[in-house]
């Protein structure tokens, strides 16, 4: 087999609750996991881009028992999508449907109709947090461990100097990176993960 072949970045997996790493927000993730049983009406997610709120809407949305109305980047709908994301709430809660939300800002910053406004307060409101460096390296360990990879502290360290800060870009490295050693039959070490990044274009 090729070295690019051995090398290609496996895509992301399908976003779940559970390979969502929860970092600060355990709380947020407990909320989701009742609301797709339909122990929970209304959650509204808000924090920066990239934080990971449009992966937890789909992995909710995947999970839920009997279906889930999705509203993703509330803060930027224009007035008629503001009526239609308004009218989908009604119907979903008529029906008995929970309703999962998420925008950038804070309910007290979302630009919206007061009465959608005061239909996403009526639920549980969560401010999602970016992982932090230490959290993203804690899931690289446990994913090595999981693989049964020796990840050595200089391995680990090296990689988070030149890797893009985004778990999913890291994560899928270091599949790429367990697939090269196996294929050399050589430990991962800093030199043979210097090796296949130059390779992957990432050294």
């Amino acid at each position: 087999m090729s070295d690019q072949l051995i090398l290609d970045l496996a895509p992301p997996a399908p976003p779940t609750l559970d390979n969502f790493v929860p970092g600060a927000n355990a709380a947020a993730v407990a909320a989701l996991r009742r609301l797709a049983l339909g122990e929970e009406r209304v959650v509204y997610l808000w924090g920066d881009r990239g934080c990971g709120k449009t992966h937890l809407l789909e992995a909710t949305r995947r999970a839920a028992d009997a279906g889930l109305l999705v509203l993703d980047d509330v803060d930027v709908l224009d007035e008629p999508a503001q009526v239609r994301a308004f009218d989908a709430f009604n119907l979903a809660r008529a029906r008995g449907m929970p309703v999962a939300a998420a925008g950038e800002v804070p309910l007290a910053r979302l630009a919206v109709r007061e009465d959608l406004r005061t239909r996403l307060a009526s639920g549980l409101v969560f401010q999602v947090h970016a992982l932090s460096d230490d959290d993203k390296a804690d899931a690289l360990r446990r994913e090595a461990a999981s693989r049964g990879i020796a990840l050595g502290e200089d391995v680990l360290r090296f990689l988070r100097e030149r890797l893009p800060r985004d778990l999913g870009t890291q994560l899928a490295v270091l599949d790429a990176l367990d697939r090269y050693s196996l294929a050399r039959k050589r430990a991962l070490t800093v030199p043979l993960a210097r090796e296949a990044l130059d390779r992957l274009g990432l050294a």
